[in-house]
């Protein structure tokens, strides 16, 4: 007679199918009904944090969401920085996890319930009764208001018999709504602003992506004339790359900032305006109008002057139509963007005899895969790849952590993005103080992704971003430093192809690695000997806002 976990597992699987984790007493025998009854598929991971990184990390890369399973206890408490991750960043998916039994807890267990909800999630508990639906409600619930959710299994009812599964209906999912009466009194505030500007400029972020509004944004700076920029999380987000100025913010190139300061007009869509897109409050001149266009209930910043809420796609669509007539403003025509987005090329190498950070990344950038996904931890480095590695689209940049302001979650997003995209090379770039913290799993991206992964490992013996900010100040730095460790090494310990990277020339050994066919290649972790001494734009408008 089917239990409780078979009722939870084969729900599940007619939604997902894909599940990360690590097994333990209290989901057990849920795992063992995902293997046994569904056609799911189930990757292992070494740390419970590393089973939300990679569904998280896969809805990133696809779309598609995915679950997560741990047990109850230190392996529930083990996900939490991952679980507030996927919170901040907005990320559906589901954690399986087991939890105190329904007769109270014992000596050991900890209110797992309250513990999600001090990280904004919200847990649902399957029961003998209603475990398949509970796990169908769970899975709504994540993809209605794209959070993560903890479904949660109590120790005593994994086994409880509860009948044939029940059939489950489909999921009822909120679709995009009409504007409202005063949202289109704004559209056409901004149609009729648009239709006047000389300089008009559309930046995009992962709220367009995520509301599939490519066609419409095309079709806006079509008929506006506008330049377009994105977001770091948007990029290649608008489909005409001719008159795009790439990634804005402390990331994008130096020319490209100052163009975007002589937009008179400019419409942000689906993006938040962190204070990183922002530039620190500089991005815009004092004199640029700013609308913004997004779900959020108001305005995510003081510089918007106009606010549409509503679906991006939607409401692109409207504007597009409320200009029918206007004739292009012609900017983008009149300006050569191509040297505006040139980042600085660097040196060979820095003052301290070690590698430019920067004319790594740009060489790097040269050789790589063109079918790729790049997933990044958090840290100083991230400047690096968002610079230098140019994508095609919004799902092929990953950044797990950088919502929650963590690191050490870069090995296990491998996972996630290999099952993602089988047919992409998945790079990694991490520093060595979040390759260190994630080293647990560098095992399962090894193993999960073999040749279609690699490794760029920053490092600089430091906590950089520590030692940029606070070792300039004076702070003694003995704390935010890093003794050498040998990167190369520890992946050659788990079969990785290993290269201590001190000159530009030994990056041909990602060339040589490139050319090989995807089967007969390792894993490939680069070990860069980088200079903490550059310090990356992005991060010295974070010292200028914080000195």
């Amino acid at each position: 007679m089917p239990h409780v976990s078979q009722h939870v597992a084969v729900a599940l699987a007619r939604h997902i199918d894909q599940v990360f984790g690590l097994m333990g007493n209290g989901n057990a025998h849920f795992l063992d009904a995902i293997l046994r009854h569904t056609s799911a598929s189930f990757t292992a991971v070494r740390h419970e944090a590393g089973a939300v990184v990679a569904a998280d990390a896969h809805y990133r890369a696809s779309g598609r969401i995915a679950a997560a399973t741990t047990t109850y206890g230190a392996g529930f408490t083990n996900t939490l920085t991952a679980l507030a991750e996927a919170a901040q960043a907005r990320v559906p998916l589901v954690l399986i996890v087991g939890d105190e039994p329904t007769s109270g807890p014992r000596p050991w267990d900890v209110d797992q319930i309250a513990i999600a909800s001090a990280v904004g999630v919200r847990t649902y508990t399957a029961g003998r009764l209603d475990a398949a639906a509970s796990t169908v409600i769970a899975i709504e619930h994540a993809l209605s208001y794209r959070v993560p959710v903890v479904l949660a299994i109590p120790y005593d009812v994994p086994t409880l018999e509860a009948g044939e599964v029940p059939p489950t209906p489909p999921l009822h999912l909120p679709q995009p709504q009409e504007p409202s009466p005063a949202t289109r009194a704004a559209i056409a505030r901004v149609a009729e602003a648009l239709a006047g500007a000389e300089r008009p400029l559309l930046l995009a972020g992962r709220g367009a992506h995520l509301a599939g509004a490519r066609t419409a944004l095309g079709a806006l700076a079509d008929a506006t004339g506008a330049i377009t920029a994105s977001t770091a999380l948007g990029r290649g987000v608008f489909p005409d790359p001719r008159h795009d100025l790439g990634v804005t913010g402390g990331f994008g190139a130096p020319g490209a900032m100052e163009l975007i300061r002589e937009a008179d007009v400019a419409v942000v869509l689906g993006a938040s305006l962190s204070p990183f897109t922002m530039r620190f409050g500089e991005l815009f001149s004092p004199g640029t109008r700013v609308a913004q266009v997004d779900v959020a209930p108001t305005a995510t910043h003081p510089r918007v002057g106009e606010f549409l809420q509503g679906d991006v796609r939607v409401i692109a669509e409207h504007l597009v139509r409320a200009l029918d007539g206007a004739t292009p403003s012609g900017w983008r025509e009149s300006v050569d963007l191509a040297p505006l987005r040139v980042q600085d090329p660097g040196e060979r190498t820095a003052a301290d005899g070690r590698l430019d950070p920067r004319s790594a990344a740009a060489r790097i950038g040269e050789l790589l895969p063109e079918d790729r996904i790049v997933v990044s931890d958090g840290g100083h480095f991230i400047a690096w790849a968002n610079m230098y590695w140019p994508v095609a689209s919004p799902e092929r940049m990953i950044m797990v952590g950088t919502a929650y302001q963590s690191i050490g979650l870069g090995f296990p997003s491998v996972a996630g993005a290999v099952q993602a995209a089988p047919s992409a090379t998945v790079v990694l770039t991490t520093g060595d103080g979040g390759g260190l913290m994630a080293l647990a799993d560098l095992e399962t991206a090894v193993r999960t992704a073999g040749g279609r992964g690699m490794c760029v490992v920053w490092n600089d013996g430091a906590y950089g971003a520590e030692v940029n900010l606070y070792g300039l100040k004076g702070l003694a730095e003995e704390p935010m430093l890093i003794p050498d460790v040998d990167f190369a090494a520890l992946g050659a310990a788990v079969a990785a192809e290993g290269v201590v990277v001190r000159d530009l020339a030994d990056l041909e050994h990602l060339a040589r690695w490139t050319a090989r066919p995807v089967e007969e290649r390792p894993f490939l972790l680069l070990d860069l000997r980088v200079s903490r001494s550059v310090i990356a734009p992005y991060q010295r408008e974070v010292i200028r806002v914080n000195s």
